[in-house]
């Protein structure tokens, strides 16, 4: 998606260790009309394919995934939290997950409510690395019997092996910006 790219190249900042911050725009302020038009692009792309419902993580995927909604007939957005708490009643799924950014694992839990096997579920998430997050949550789709129908990412860092393994799996990923490469001395971004 050649506005998002655009955008990617314009704000985003490369750093050290493979990372790319895109906090101005993305995952910590949220321009919603990039959104809006992201969760449009992700509607086109997955055109006829039946899903009932989002999931995503929080907290960055969440803002997107609600957007995206809306453009799928406003189905319900599922976020799985990274933490126990009080909230939280009821049986639940649960998987941890290795955090490329934090550099540590975490729980994920979904309320078993939330989740069931008549379920057409389409993944959102703002990063795909080496998709350890996006294992978690296939981890609680298909323990709840649902079907993963797809995955939606904002940004996708192709270098990093996780959407070719998801592919190679027989996942669909549908990213709107796929990075082949990225340079911290330079600032340089490829896009496939």
């Amino acid at each position: 998606m050649k506005e998002l790219e655009d955008r990617i190249r314009q704000d985003g900042i490369v750093k050290a260790g493979d990372v790319l911050k895109v906090d101005a725009f993305l995952n910590h302020q949220c321009d919603v009309e990039l959104f809006d038009h992201m969760g449009a692009e992700w509607a086109r792309l997955f055109e006829g394919v039946p899903i009932n419902k989002i999931l995503t993580i929080e907290a960055s995927g969440i803002g997107i995934a609600c957007i995206a909604a809306q453009h799928f007939g406003n189905v319900p957005v599922v976020f799985a939290k990274k933490a126990q708490s009080i909230n939280l009643d009821g049986e639940q799924y649960s998987t941890t997950i290795y955090s490329f950014t934090k550099k540590r694992e975490f729980p994920v839990i979904v309320g078993r409510r939330f989740l069931s096997p008549g379920d057409h579920v389409l993944i959102i998430d703002d990063f795909l690395a080496n998709g350890c997050a996006l294992e978690g949550l296939i981890a609680i789709v298909e323990s709840a019997g649902a079907t993963v129908e797809g995955i939606g990412i904002a940004i996708e860092k192709g270098f990093q092996g996780g959407g070719d393994k998801l592919r190679e799996r027989g996942y669909r990923v549908e990213s709107l910006a796929r990075l082949v490469g990225m340079d911290c001395e330079t600032g340089e971004l490829t896009f496939a």
